[in-house]
Protein backbone atom coordinates (compact mmCIF):
# COMPACT_ATOMS: atom_id res chain seq x y z
CA UNK A 1 0.00 0.00 0.00
CA UNK A 2 2.80 2.40 0.86
CA UNK A 3 4.65 1.70 -2.35
CA UNK A 4 1.45 2.39 -4.31
CA UNK A 5 1.06 5.79 -2.64
CA UNK A 6 4.66 6.64 -3.40
CA UNK A 7 4.20 5.82 -7.10
CA UNK A 8 1.11 8.00 -7.30
CA UNK A 9 2.95 10.86 -5.60
CA UNK A 10 5.78 10.68 -8.10
CA UNK A 11 3.34 10.68 -11.03
CA UNK A 12 1.51 13.71 -9.56
CA UNK A 13 4.73 15.61 -9.18
CA UNK A 14 5.62 14.88 -12.79
CA UNK A 15 2.22 16.02 -14.06
CA UNK A 16 2.00 19.18 -11.90
CA UNK A 17 4.13 21.44 -14.14
CA UNK A 18 2.01 20.40 -17.14
CA UNK A 19 -1.24 21.67 -15.63
CA UNK A 20 -2.66 25.13 -16.60
CA UNK A 21 -1.43 28.29 -14.88
CA UNK A 22 -4.28 28.19 -12.40
CA UNK A 23 -2.52 25.24 -10.79
CA UNK A 24 1.19 25.95 -11.32
CA UNK A 25 3.18 28.93 -12.59
CA UNK A 26 5.16 28.45 -15.80
CA UNK A 27 8.91 28.34 -15.61
CA UNK A 28 10.06 31.95 -16.07
CA UNK A 29 13.02 30.72 -18.07
CA UNK A 30 10.59 29.66 -20.79
CA UNK A 31 9.72 33.39 -21.22
CA UNK A 32 6.29 33.60 -22.81
CA UNK A 33 6.30 37.42 -22.53
CA UNK A 34 8.90 40.02 -23.43
CA UNK A 35 9.74 43.67 -22.80
CA UNK A 36 11.36 45.68 -25.58
CA UNK A 37 12.35 49.24 -26.56
CA UNK A 38 12.04 50.83 -29.99
CA UNK A 39 15.63 52.02 -30.36
CA UNK A 40 16.56 54.61 -33.01
CA UNK A 41 17.21 52.81 -36.32
CA UNK A 42 16.40 49.59 -34.43
CA UNK A 43 19.90 49.56 -32.96
CA UNK A 44 20.25 49.42 -29.17
CA UNK A 45 23.63 51.18 -29.42
CA UNK A 46 21.99 54.31 -30.80
CA UNK A 47 21.09 56.90 -28.14
CA UNK A 48 17.88 58.88 -27.83
CA UNK A 49 18.92 62.49 -28.48
CA UNK A 50 17.36 64.95 -26.07
CA UNK A 51 15.66 67.95 -27.66
CA UNK A 52 16.84 71.53 -27.12
CA UNK A 53 13.82 71.88 -24.86
CA UNK A 54 15.22 69.14 -22.60
CA UNK A 55 12.85 66.27 -23.40
CA UNK A 56 12.87 62.88 -25.10
CA UNK A 57 10.13 60.38 -26.00
CA UNK A 58 10.90 56.68 -25.59
CA UNK A 59 8.56 54.07 -27.03
CA UNK A 60 8.57 50.55 -25.63
CA UNK A 61 6.39 47.44 -25.84
CA UNK A 62 5.38 44.24 -24.09
CA UNK A 63 4.66 41.09 -26.11
CA UNK A 64 2.56 38.31 -24.58
CA UNK A 65 3.11 35.03 -26.41
CA UNK A 66 1.26 33.03 -23.75
CA UNK A 67 -2.29 31.71 -23.63
CA UNK A 68 -3.52 33.94 -20.80
CA UNK A 69 -3.79 37.63 -19.99
CA UNK A 70 -0.86 39.04 -18.08
CA UNK A 71 -0.65 42.11 -15.91
CA UNK A 72 2.66 43.93 -15.53
CA UNK A 73 3.76 46.98 -13.58
CA UNK A 74 6.47 49.39 -14.79
CA UNK A 75 9.35 51.15 -13.08
CA UNK A 76 11.60 53.84 -14.56
CA UNK A 77 15.04 55.25 -13.84
CA UNK A 78 16.30 58.36 -15.64
CA UNK A 79 19.51 60.45 -15.31
CA UNK A 80 20.24 64.13 -14.66
CA UNK A 81 17.40 64.50 -12.12
CA UNK A 82 14.98 64.57 -15.01
CA UNK A 83 11.22 64.28 -14.74
CA UNK A 84 9.46 61.33 -16.37
CA UNK A 85 5.98 60.04 -17.03
CA UNK A 86 4.74 56.66 -18.22
CA UNK A 87 2.13 54.01 -17.46
CA UNK A 88 2.26 52.42 -14.04
CA UNK A 89 0.72 49.11 -15.14
CA UNK A 90 -0.93 47.41 -18.10
CA UNK A 91 -2.78 44.24 -19.00
CA UNK A 92 -1.72 42.50 -22.20
CA UNK A 93 -3.95 39.92 -23.86
CA UNK A 94 -2.72 36.54 -25.05
CA UNK A 95 -0.87 36.60 -28.35
CA UNK A 96 -0.76 40.41 -28.50
CA UNK A 97 1.85 43.14 -28.43
CA UNK A 98 1.06 46.40 -26.61
CA UNK A 99 3.02 49.63 -27.10
CA UNK A 100 3.69 52.34 -24.50
CA UNK A 101 5.61 55.60 -24.17
CA UNK A 102 7.77 57.19 -21.52
CA UNK A 103 8.35 60.94 -21.66
CA UNK A 104 11.53 62.32 -20.14
CA UNK A 105 11.57 66.09 -19.54
CA UNK A 106 13.14 68.86 -17.51
CA UNK A 107 16.75 68.23 -18.57
CA UNK A 108 18.90 71.37 -18.46
CA UNK A 109 20.68 70.76 -21.75
CA UNK A 110 22.54 74.10 -21.59
CA UNK A 111 24.34 73.19 -18.37
CA UNK A 112 25.50 69.75 -19.57
CA UNK A 113 28.30 69.36 -22.09
CA UNK A 114 27.21 68.48 -25.61
CA UNK A 115 27.29 64.79 -26.61
CA UNK A 116 27.19 63.63 -22.97
CA UNK A 117 25.43 60.26 -22.58
CA UNK A 118 23.76 58.61 -19.61
CA UNK A 119 21.57 55.53 -19.26
CA UNK A 120 17.89 55.10 -18.49
CA UNK A 121 16.12 51.88 -17.44
CA UNK A 122 12.60 50.54 -17.95
CA UNK A 123 11.55 47.57 -15.83
CA UNK A 124 8.43 45.39 -16.19
CA UNK A 125 7.29 43.18 -13.32
CA UNK A 126 4.85 40.33 -13.92
CA UNK A 127 2.05 40.66 -11.37
CA UNK A 128 -0.72 38.34 -12.61
CA UNK A 129 -1.53 35.62 -15.11
CA UNK A 130 -5.18 35.27 -15.98
CA UNK A 131 -6.03 37.24 -12.84
CA UNK A 132 -3.99 34.94 -10.59
CA UNK A 133 -1.14 36.61 -8.72
CA UNK A 134 2.27 35.45 -9.90
CA UNK A 135 3.89 33.21 -7.32
CA UNK A 136 7.29 33.19 -8.96
CA UNK A 137 8.62 36.75 -9.49
CA UNK A 138 9.32 37.62 -13.10
CA UNK A 139 11.04 40.88 -13.98
CA UNK A 140 12.48 42.08 -17.24
CA UNK A 141 14.37 45.31 -17.80
CA UNK A 142 15.74 47.17 -20.78
CA UNK A 143 18.23 50.02 -20.87
CA UNK A 144 19.12 52.72 -23.33
CA UNK A 145 21.13 55.92 -23.55
CA UNK A 146 20.03 59.53 -23.56
CA UNK A 147 22.37 61.99 -25.30
CA UNK A 148 22.65 65.76 -24.85
CA UNK A 149 22.47 67.60 -28.18
CA UNK A 150 24.99 70.15 -29.43
CA UNK A 151 23.61 73.65 -28.91
CA UNK A 152 25.38 76.53 -30.62
CA UNK A 153 24.22 79.90 -29.34
CA UNK A 154 26.39 82.99 -29.48
CA UNK A 155 25.13 86.30 -28.09
CA UNK A 156 26.52 89.70 -29.08
CA UNK A 157 26.26 92.88 -27.00
CA UNK A 158 27.41 96.35 -28.08
CA UNK A 159 27.95 98.94 -25.38
CA UNK A 160 26.37 102.39 -25.59
CA UNK A 161 28.51 105.43 -26.30
CA UNK A 162 29.56 107.47 -23.27
CA UNK A 163 27.85 110.56 -24.70
CA UNK A 164 27.33 112.53 -27.92
CA UNK A 165 30.29 112.98 -30.26
CA UNK A 166 31.17 115.95 -32.43
CA UNK A 167 31.50 115.75 -36.18
CA UNK A 168 35.13 115.30 -37.14
CA UNK A 169 35.91 113.12 -34.09
CA UNK A 170 35.70 109.44 -33.24
CA UNK A 171 34.66 107.15 -30.39
CA UNK A 172 35.16 103.51 -29.37
CA UNK A 173 32.37 101.02 -28.66
CA UNK A 174 33.07 97.82 -26.72
CA UNK A 175 31.56 94.67 -28.30
CA UNK A 176 31.17 91.50 -26.17
CA UNK A 177 30.36 88.01 -27.47
CA UNK A 178 29.15 85.30 -25.05
CA UNK A 179 28.84 81.58 -25.76
CA UNK A 180 25.51 80.57 -24.23
CA UNK A 181 25.51 77.14 -25.88
CA UNK A 182 26.90 73.89 -24.48
CA UNK A 183 29.83 73.37 -26.86
CA UNK A 184 32.90 75.26 -28.06
CA UNK A 185 32.06 77.68 -30.84
CA UNK A 186 33.50 80.53 -32.86
CA UNK A 187 32.23 83.38 -35.02
CA UNK A 188 31.90 82.63 -38.72
CA UNK A 189 30.88 86.09 -39.91
CA UNK A 190 30.45 89.64 -38.59
CA UNK A 191 28.28 92.29 -40.21
CA UNK A 192 28.35 95.97 -39.16
CA UNK A 193 25.79 98.43 -40.48
CA UNK A 194 24.63 101.99 -39.76
CA UNK A 195 22.12 104.50 -41.11
CA UNK A 196 24.44 107.52 -41.33
CA UNK A 197 26.25 108.00 -44.70
CA UNK A 198 29.12 110.04 -43.27
CA UNK A 199 29.88 107.63 -40.42
CA UNK A 200 32.46 104.84 -40.82
CA UNK A 201 33.82 102.01 -38.67
CA UNK A 202 37.17 100.29 -38.63
CA UNK A 203 37.92 96.55 -38.73
CA UNK A 204 38.51 96.22 -35.01
CA UNK A 205 36.06 93.30 -34.69
CA UNK A 206 37.90 91.09 -37.18
CA UNK A 207 40.07 89.75 -34.33
CA UNK A 208 36.98 87.93 -33.04
CA UNK A 209 36.89 85.66 -36.11
CA UNK A 210 40.03 83.80 -35.03
CA UNK A 211 39.01 83.10 -31.43
CA UNK A 212 37.54 79.87 -30.08
CA UNK A 213 34.90 80.58 -27.45
CA UNK A 214 34.41 77.90 -24.83
CA UNK A 215 31.05 77.06 -23.30
CA UNK A 216 30.00 79.89 -20.97
CA UNK A 217 32.99 82.08 -21.93
CA UNK A 218 33.05 85.65 -23.28
CA UNK A 219 35.39 87.57 -25.56
CA UNK A 220 35.57 91.29 -26.38
CA UNK A 221 36.87 93.69 -29.02
CA UNK A 222 36.66 97.44 -29.69
CA UNK A 223 34.84 98.99 -32.62
CA UNK A 224 36.10 102.45 -33.59
CA UNK A 225 33.48 104.80 -34.99
CA UNK A 226 34.65 107.81 -37.04
CA UNK A 227 32.45 110.76 -37.98
CA UNK A 228 33.16 113.08 -40.90
CA UNK A 229 33.62 116.83 -40.20
CA UNK A 230 30.70 117.54 -42.54
CA UNK A 231 28.35 115.20 -40.72
CA UNK A 232 25.09 116.93 -39.74
CA UNK A 233 23.48 116.67 -36.36
CA UNK A 234 21.85 113.25 -36.24
CA UNK A 235 21.06 110.21 -34.10
CA UNK A 236 22.83 107.27 -35.78
CA UNK A 237 21.97 103.59 -35.33
CA UNK A 238 24.94 101.18 -35.36
CA UNK A 239 24.11 97.47 -35.59
CA UNK A 240 26.35 94.41 -35.19
CA UNK A 241 25.32 90.89 -36.29
CA UNK A 242 27.34 87.71 -35.80
CA UNK A 243 26.87 84.17 -37.15
CA UNK A 244 27.82 80.95 -35.32
CA UNK A 245 30.39 78.68 -36.95
CA UNK A 246 29.12 75.63 -35.06
CA UNK A 247 25.61 76.17 -36.41
CA UNK A 248 26.96 76.59 -39.97
CA UNK A 249 25.96 80.24 -39.92
CA UNK A 250 22.30 79.49 -39.22
CA UNK A 251 22.33 80.89 -35.67
CA UNK A 252 22.50 84.69 -35.68
CA UNK A 253 22.69 87.27 -32.91
CA UNK A 254 22.16 91.02 -33.36
CA UNK A 255 22.50 94.04 -31.10
CA UNK A 256 22.53 97.78 -31.76
CA UNK A 257 23.22 101.10 -30.14
CA UNK A 258 22.67 104.74 -31.04
CA UNK A 259 25.25 107.52 -31.25
CA UNK A 260 24.28 111.20 -31.13
CA UNK A 261 26.39 113.25 -33.56
CA UNK A 262 26.67 116.98 -32.87
CA UNK A 263 28.08 119.65 -35.24
CA UNK A 264 31.69 120.70 -34.60
CA UNK A 265 32.23 123.77 -32.37
CA UNK A 266 32.30 127.07 -34.31
CA UNK A 267 34.67 130.08 -33.79
CA UNK A 268 31.83 132.20 -32.41
CA UNK A 269 31.16 129.56 -29.89
CA UNK A 270 34.82 129.67 -28.89
CA UNK A 271 34.70 133.49 -28.45
CA UNK A 272 31.54 133.25 -26.44
CA UNK A 273 33.07 130.64 -24.26
CA UNK A 274 36.08 132.94 -23.72
CA UNK A 275 33.83 135.87 -22.88
CA UNK A 276 31.86 133.80 -20.47
CA UNK A 277 34.96 133.03 -18.46
CA UNK A 278 34.41 133.42 -14.77
CA UNK A 279 38.10 134.14 -14.03
CA UNK A 280 38.43 137.43 -12.07
CA UNK A 281 39.87 140.42 -13.96
CA UNK A 282 42.05 142.85 -11.98
CA UNK A 283 41.29 146.50 -12.76
CA UNK A 284 44.07 148.97 -11.93
CA UNK A 285 43.18 152.73 -11.47
CA UNK A 286 45.35 155.85 -11.03
CA UNK A 287 44.78 159.31 -9.42
CA UNK A 288 47.06 161.03 -11.92
CA UNK A 289 45.43 163.06 -14.66
CA UNK A 290 45.40 161.69 -18.07
CA UNK A 291 48.45 162.67 -20.21
CA UNK A 292 46.31 164.80 -22.53
CA UNK A 293 44.93 166.94 -19.73
CA UNK A 294 48.44 167.65 -18.37
CA UNK A 295 49.56 168.99 -21.69
CA UNK A 296 46.53 171.29 -21.91
CA UNK A 297 47.10 172.65 -18.42
CA UNK A 298 50.79 173.29 -19.16
CA UNK A 299 49.88 175.26 -22.27
CA UNK A 300 47.32 177.36 -20.43
CA UNK A 301 49.72 178.19 -17.57
CA UNK A 302 52.46 179.08 -20.02
CA UNK A 303 50.14 181.41 -21.92
CA UNK A 304 49.01 183.08 -18.71
CA UNK A 305 52.63 183.79 -17.63
CA UNK A 306 53.52 185.18 -21.02
CA UNK A 307 50.57 187.59 -20.98
CA UNK A 308 51.45 188.81 -17.51
CA UNK A 309 55.03 189.54 -18.55
CA UNK A 310 53.87 191.76 -21.43
CA UNK A 311 51.90 193.98 -19.11
CA UNK A 312 54.90 194.76 -17.07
Amino acid sequence: MKSRIMVLSVIAMMLLPMLPGVVAQPDPSIGNWELGIDYPQEDDSNPFVVSIGGSALINFWVANDGLFNIKVTFEYEVPWDAQFSGPESATIGPGTNSSFSMMVAGIDVYSIDAMTKDAFTISANLEERSGIPAVIPETQEKTGDLEIPEIFQLNVDIADAVGPINAGTDTVLRVTVTNRGNARDKIREIDISDDCPLLTTNEGLDVLLSRNIEKGATTTADLEVMVSESHPKRNCRIEVTIASEGADGAQLSTDFTRVNVEPPPTQNNDDDETGDSTDPVEVVTSNLPAPGLSVVLSILIGALIARTSRRF
